[in-house]
């Protein structure tokens, strides 16, 4: 029974965890967005685009596919 109360509450914890990550990562994109001054339009709407979805998706509380979603994004800047 200790093992069983023992993986909820593990799986809890993660949940939580992604949840915390999510308005981290949005800040992060919005940031990028601002200070990039060279992306041309299409590639900033799509980043735009992807960053609304994994707001919503936050906001849905399906905090896995919004960190997916939100990493995505970011992997589309520029180095």
């Amino acid at each position: 029974m200790r093992y069983i109360a023992a993986l909820l509450f593990g799986l809890f914890l993660a949940g939580t965890v992604a949840a915390s990550q999510c308005p981290a990562l949005v800040a992060k994109v919005d940031s990028k967005l601002e200070s990039m001054q060279q992306l041309d339009s299409e590639t900033a709407n799509n980043i735009k685009a992807l960053r609304d979805q994994g707001q919503t998706l936050h906001e849905q509380g399906k905090h896995g596919e919004s960190v997916r979603v939100l990493k995505e994004a970011l992997s589309m800047f520029p180095e």
